[in-house]
């Protein structure tokens, strides 16, 4: 059973996420809150595993209560407000839904929940031994096509769900393809997952900072999770 907490300062919203939630099996929920300060001390006591949290709630907002916390639950952003997307995806949320949330999309935000519960991180660095075999190229599918894409042209991988798209010096390409699988697919030695939603290639890293790697002149967030192989590259080069 899943242990939840919804934070909302609208009851209505609240009332919302709760007649969702209720259709799925294996959630619970634990307190409803109209601010986060009421939330501190159930979190602090219980084992919470989602919070759903607006983000412009008066005391403190969501995305500085969620950074307050030092060991948070997994957490799904509602709000009004498309603004804080960026800041609130550099906390590695599960999901950010726009209100009104329709049940369609809450659903895909309780998939993508189950999956970082079910599945485990992908490690950064693989043993060649648990490869069969590597190559310079991989193929991947695409307007009803095979592309042959040579992997030292590859800059990285951005998730969208169930595809993937692949970004290349001259080109970016979108196949239909689960991030995890294709991490499996290649070279410890050349690329490195930094986020649950982004592959990255090692050589073409221009710089790395608090909380993101630029490449190309874009900065790709670095998950909690995966700072850890991101800080060993750094203290072995």
């Amino acid at each position: 059973m899943y242990k939840c907490i919804i934070i909302d300062d609208e009851p209505i919203a609240i009332r919302v996420i709760r007649n969702h939630l209720s259709v799925f099996n294996d959630f619970e929920i634990v307190a409803e809150c109209a601010n986060a300060p009421e939330a501190m001390p159930i979190i602090s006591r219980e084992r919470i595993d989602l919070l759903f949290c607006d983000i412009q709630m008066p005391q403190i907002t969501g995305i500085d209560f969620v950074r307050s916390l030092a060991h948070p639950p997994k957490i799904i952003f509602t709000t009004a407000y498309r603004d804080y997307a960026i800041e609130a995806f550099e906390l590695n949320v599960v999901d950010y839904l726009l209100k009104p949330v329709s049940f369609e999309r809450f659903t895909k935000a309780i998939n993508n929940f189950l999956e970082t519960e079910t599945t485990h991180v992908v490690p950064a660095r693989k043993t060649i031994s648990d490869k069969k075999e590597e190559h310079d190229y991989i193929f991947l599918k695409a307007d009803k096509k095979h592309y042959k894409i040579n992997l030292n042209e590859i800059l990285y991988f951005e998730s969208l769900g169930d595809y993937v798209m692949v970004f290349t010096s001259t080109k970016k390409i979108v196949t239909k393809e689960r991030i995890r699988n294709l991490a499996a697919k290649l070279p410890e030695k050349d690329f490195m997952q930094i986020h649950r939603s982004y592959i990255v290639s090692i050589s073409k890293i221009e710089s790395v900072g608090g909380g993101f790697v630029e490449i190309d002149k874009k900065k790709l967030p670095v998950g909690r999770n995966y700072k850890p192989q991101v800080n060993q590259l750094l203290q072995n080069n």
